[in-house]
């Protein structure tokens, strides 16, 4: 029987990689009602993000890169989303 490995969507942009990790890691999700990604301020998850950056980076990236642009990217993510009305409590 042939065995195959489950292969990770190609990606298009080095931000889009590390929004995937993110995300497969926990440390971000998105918005149910307008899509922004969000910041779950999970430490495990962040650190699990930076382990697999280290571990598994892009094809022609160094793990120091990919860890940078991880960390960049989860930077610049908030933990609310722009377009939702603030929580009144």
């Amino acid at each position: 029987m042939l065995m195959t490995k489950e292969r990770r969507p190609a990606i298009r942009t080095l931000r889009g990689w590390a929004l995937g990790v993110l995300q497969e890691a926990g440390a971000i999700h998105e918005c149910e009602e307008h899509g922004w990604a969000k910041d779950r301020a999970d430490p495990h998850a962040r650190e699990r993000a930076l382990d697999v950056a280290r571990q598994e980076p892009p094809d022609g990236l160094s793990p120091d890169h990919a860890v940078a642009e991880v960390r960049e990217v989860l930077d610049s993510i908030g933990d609310t989303c722009p377009e939702c009305p603030p929580d009144p409590n």
